[in-house]
Parts: structure tokens; sequence; C-alpha cells
């Protein structure tokens, strides 16, 4: 109860927020006088508090009343940056095993073990919710489901993702703003393209982050401008060189940090004032271990914010599926590009998780999920700090995967990649995150989604063998 309580309490709170009814800077009520007033408990009300902070919503000073953070004003760091950049990763691709291991994470190849990131436990697939779920469609849905149609999507999945996103990642997303694709990599390309013909040059995105994205930034003509990530997630000082960034704000791919509140008003500060885009990746948050995830930056600044998130993770990469929540101005030109790349993606799948959706197996599913890889993580994390103490573990709050440092004095990428392939193991190096790998740190990036259960267990058995 005191779960539903807190949802709510946070939902009229960003509402108000986002309305105006609490204006910035408003002093909200302490927590023992709104938990007075509402007849909640203190710490419903306290919990409520620190996620709306988290989120950026609110600001919190020890001491001090909380208050609605002055979200139309950059901080004054926000040029400058805000913390000193953290280190960061190398290696050489010569070796074949390198380049096998480092390839598209969907081709994950015939290795015996496989911790490649990029998707989850597959064989946890709600095949039984799934077929459910068709059969009611294919029962009940007209004929003319099977023709082409909206290049929007079906209106019956994004009335279904509206009220989801807005419940479990706070997401302003109403239907008519919402555009299905045909998975991630469709959604950046969209805009990519969009922003170009727009007049954008270059495209800020997170160093290290991933290669096949900036690769799609770049195939539309865009330049990419390295934003340094450090333990508190993506810096601000490069944006002044750039019209549009790209964002990974509830988990960081690949080094984990959830991006910190200052930064997440820094950002949407810089957006508002020169009237620049964000797309936030929201590729995994529903995956939050130790807290109640981080709601989406689109919520603090829906006219400024692509919202893109996505099925691969939380169902299945292969059904792709993924949706756009879209700023006005973005609405129409992102249709068209649509309609142009491929009329639009396919009915059938949509419909079903509509109807997951609405039936609530869908969250079902993730809840059960998160469990399980919060489990993984753990084991992970246990089995490394006993037999492979040397290493260091980063990013492990959240989401599908873990950063592995290596030490300097140790083997580096190329040769524990050799080994792991040696003995039948996918891994994922660092390197090719960077836009310039020189000089890095090294290391490796674990998807400890990835394996069966039955697997896991061996895969991280093989894991420790070579970083021994």
């Amino acid at each position: 109860m005191s779960g539903g309580r807190r949802a709510g309490l946070e939902r009229a709170l960003r509402a108000a927020i986002a309305t105006g009814r609490l204006a910035p800077g408003a002093t909200l009520p302490s927590t023992r006088a709104l938990a007075l007033e509402l007849g909640f408990s203190r710490g419903t009300v306290s919990a409520a508090y620190d996620q709306l902070t988290a989120e950026g919503y609110l600001t919190a000073v020890p001491g001090w009343a909380t208050r609605v953070a002055q979200a139309a004003h950059p901080p004054p760091t926000w040029r400058d940056g805000l913390t000193s950049a953290g280190s960061t990763s190398a290696g050489s691709a010569s070796n074949p095993a390198v380049r096998r291991a480092n390839a598209f994470p969907g081709d994950h190849g015939n290795f015996a073990h496989d911790l490649l990131p990029g998707r989850p436990d597959l064989s946890t697939f709600p095949s039984a919710a799934w077929l459910r779920s068709t059969r009611r469609v294919l029962t009940t849905a007209p004929p003319e489901v099977h023709a082409l149609g909206d290049p929007r999507g079906r209106p019956e999945l994004r009335e279904a993702l509206a009220g989801y996103l807005g419940r479990a990642r706070g997401v302003h997303a109403g239907p008519a703003r919402i555009v299905i694709t045909s998975g991630y990599a469709q959604s950046l390309g969209l805009l990519a393209a969009v922003l170009a013909e727009a007049g954008t040059i270059t495209v800020a995105m997170e160093e290290p982050g991933h290669p096949l994205h900036r690769g799609t930034v770049r195939h539309a003509g865009l330049g990419v401008v390295p934003l340094r990530v450090d333990d508190l997630g993506a810096r601000t000082e490069a944006l002044d060189q750039a019209g549009a960034a790209v964002l990974t704000p509830a988990h960081q791919y690949p080094c984990g940090a959830t991006l910190h509140p200052d930064r997440r008003r820094a950002f949407t500060a810089w957006a508002r004032e020169t009237g620049a885009t964000i797309i936030e990746d929201d590729y995994d948050g529903e995956f939050r271990f130790d807290r109640q995830p981080v709601g989406a930056l689109q919520g603090t600044a829906p006219d400024h914010v692509v919202y893109a998130g996505t099925a691969s993770k939380t169902l299945a990469p292969a059904l792709r599926l993924a949706w756009l929540v879209l700023p006005e101005r973005l609405l129409e030109p992102v249709i068209e590009a649509k309609r142009v790349a491929d009329a639009h993606t396919q009915s059938l799948g949509q419909l079903v998780l509509a109807d997951l959706i609405g039936g609530h197996a869908y969250d079902r599913h993730v809840r059960a999920s998160r469990l399980r890889y919060r489990r993984r993580r753990d084991l992970l994390v246990g089995t490394l700090r006993d037999r492979a103490p040397h290493v260091r573990v980063q990013g492990i709050a959240a989401g599908l995967h873990a950063l592995v440092l290596l030490p300097d004095d140790g083997p580096g990428e190329d040769e524990i990649v050799r080994r792991a392939a040696a003995l039948g193991l996918a891994l994922m190096p660092l390197r090719d995150h960077w836009q310039n790998p020189s000089g890095r740190p090294q290391g490796l990036i674990i998807g400890y989604s990835t394996p069966p259960g039955s697997a896991y267990p061996g895969a991280l058995d093989a894991l420790c063998t070579v970083l021994a």
C-alpha cells in the first residue's frame, strides 16, 4: 500500500511542477508536515521527495527546506563542467579473437559461454503470456490490421504506452506524440536524419559510448562531439559545440553511472537556452536494483527531450519494437521520415504488446526480470570479489551489464579476450566504445543478463579463470 501511495504522491508532484502550480524555487512542506496532512507515513513522503530529487525535480540540502528545482535556469557550472572527468580505456583489435568478441552485440556466435552485453535472458521470454495475447488479438482484431497502417504505429499500442510510460518512467506521453519504430537503431537513424535536415551540424554523444550509435549519427552526415563521462554521468563542458545530445541518463552505457540531478538540470537548461534537442536513450531504465527506477529526463523538459524506449531489453531484440515520445516540433518530420523509411512497423507485434501492457502481464514480467537480474548481479559481484579481487566492478546499481576495469599491471583486454575465446567464452572489451582508445584504462563489459540461468554459473567460472 505504501508503494502505491508513494507513486501517487510522486505523480501528483511531478504534475504540479510540470503545470507550474509548484513554481521553480517554491518551498515544499516538511516530510513530517506533509505526512500528517495526507495521512501517510513520514517514510513514504521522504521516499517520494528522494525520488524526485534524484530525477531533478526537487533540490534538497541538509538542514534546509526541500524546494522545486530552478529548472529554467542553468547552474553556473554547465559551461565549465561539474567535476573532473574520470579516467577511461584502451587496446588493439589486432587478433581475431578480439575482433570476434567485439562484433555487433546481436552476434553472439557459437561460444559455449556468452557474457556479451546487449540482450536479456531469452530463455525467460514470456511465451505463454505472448501466446495468450496473440490469440486474443487474432480473434478480436479487424481484418484491416493486416494492411499497411499509420506510420505512427497502432493507436492501441500508443495508448497503452502513454499510460505505462507515465506511471513507470515519469514520461509526459500523450498517444499523439508517440511514434512506434522498428527498434532503437531505427529511432536514432530517423532522428539523426531529421535533425540534419533541420540544420543541426554536430551531436554530443557520451564518451565512452555505443560505437554503432555513433556510426548511425555519422551516417546521417552529422559530426560527433564527445561528452566525457565520470561517476556522475555525462559532463557538460562540450555542449556549446553541439546542436543536439544523445544521453543514457538512467544507466550510462557502458560505464553504468546514473546522471546526477545537477547535470540533469544542466542539460535541460542548455536545451531550453539554445533550442537544442536531447535524445534520451532509456534502453534499460526499468532495471534499477538499489531503489525505485529513476524517472525519465524527458519528464522535466518534454518540449526539448525526445524519449526513446524499446522492448529489446525487457522482452527480446528480435521483436523490433521501440518507441519515440517527441516534442511537437519534431513530430511531423519524424512521422514523414518513418513513412519514407519503411511505411510502418508490423502491426501484429504492436497489438500483442499493447494487450500485454493493458493486462499488466508486461509489468509482471518486468518485475520478475528485475529480481532475476539483481540476483545475477549479486552473484557476479560476489564471485569476482572472491576469485578476482584485483579487478574493479562498477555500474552495478542498475541495468543488464557491469563494467569490469582491469588493473594497469595485469593482462590487457587483448590478452583477456584471447584467453576467453580459447575457453569458449565471449567477452566484450571496452576499447571500441572510445572514439580514441589510446591511453585509456582497459576493461570488459559483462552482460550478466545474457546466458540462460542454467548456463550462468559456468560462464562466471570461465570468466574468473581468464581473469585469474
